[in-house]
């Protein structure tokens, strides 16, 4: 009987075994990543996304690492829907800038019915430019999840956020099964999942297996999966936050990607105050996402120009742009 493939997608993992990749010497653990990871993906191609905040600030969730929740005095005013035309406008520009995929992102507990057409013409206008579309739009319900599909969504954002034993001290006006209800409404509606979390909330090492364990025997790993190194804003819960160390962060990108080896995994928020050499490490252990721009939602990210530099250092390109130029070749 042959071996099984280590590198195959796993649906059974504890939160043992999880914990112990966390414990593995980091050249170990580094090895192994950067194996799976080539086992499925190119290691020298990443994607590139880039977010905008159609709805912002005045959320009634409390989420301790939120700016835009209406519980804290942040800074943050709130604002109403984006036209679909604005947002439009945006995404051309964000494909112009070389964005392959176009995220966008309300500050709301749910979506409501009645601000569905607006976001469907939303999403039919982004795709009609020839990008990818994700929407994070709070929690769903499976009539909303449909009308999405039909629109032609691609992704829907709903992190877990952190592991269930520390939820709790993040947010409590959702809970982590209504997190997962939402998700499950999401692939019923054949629309990809774009799941994930943050670390640097002031929990332990086990909190974030447990949230990587929660994404693991999900029924179907996320098909995308974005890691945020929290940004603290002052005037939230969380807003005094330690950092977490850097390699300890590479950890986790390394382990996301042993445990959900199929799965894009999306450096997101926290690249700005990240090194160059920390965010080469997280490439190397399977990183393979970014967001660009100039913001994400609420806070900074790295000018465009420092990212090309560093693409250009370390030798990246964008997802799928060697089959693109092969396909034009071809054609000529």
């Amino acid at each position: 009987m042959p071996a099984a493939d280590p590198a195959a997608p796993r649906y059974d993992w504890t939160l043992e075994e999880i914990e112990a990749l966390f414990e593995l010497p980091f050249t170990e653990l580094v090895f192994r990543a950067a194996s799976v990871h080539r086992r499925w993906f190119d290691p020298a191609e990443v994607q590139i996304a880039q977010l905008l905040s159609i709805k912002t600030g005045g959320c009634p969730e409390n989420c301790g690492y939120c700016s835009q929740s209406q519980h804290f005095e942040s800074g943050v005013p709130a604002s109403k829907l984006m036209d679909a035309e604005a947002v439009i406008a945006e995404a051309r520009l964000a494909k112009e800038g070389g964005a392959q995929r176009f995220c966008m992102g309300a500050a709301w507990r749910d979506l409501k019915d009645r601000d569905l057409p607006k976001v469907a013409a939303m999403i039919e206008g982004v795709k009609d430019l020839g990008l990818e579309t994700c929407v994070t739009l709070g929690m769903l319900q499976p009539h909303q999840a449909q009308a999405l599909k039909a629109a032609g969504l691609d992704y829907y954002n709903h992190n877990l956020d952190t592991g269930p034993d520390y939820y709790g001290a993040v947010v409590t006006t959702r809970t982590y099964q209504d997190r997962l209800e939402t998700l499950e409404a999401v692939r019923d509606a054949g629309i990809s999942t774009c799941c994930g979390g943050i670390v640097g909330m002031g929990e332990t090492r086990r909190d974030r297996a447990g949230l990587l364990h929660a994404l693991a025997t999900l029924p179907a790993h996320p098909d995308s999966l974005p890691i945020n190194d929290l940004m603290p804003t002052k005037g939230t819960p969380l807003g005094a936050s330690e950092p977490v160390d850097g390699l300890e962060f590479v950890r986790t990108i390394a382990v996301a990607r042993l445990v959900c080896p199929k799965s894009v995994v999306r450096l997101a928020a926290g690249r700005e105050h990240m090194s160059r050499e920390q965010q080469a490490l997280c490439f190397l252990v399977g990183a393979n996402s970014i967001f660009v721009g100039a913001k994400l939602l609420t806070t900074a990210n790295p000018a465009r120009d420092t990212d090309e530099k560093l693409f250009a250092d370390l030798g990246l390109k964008p997802m799928g742009m060697a089959a693109t130029a092969a396909q034009a070749v071809a054609a000529e």
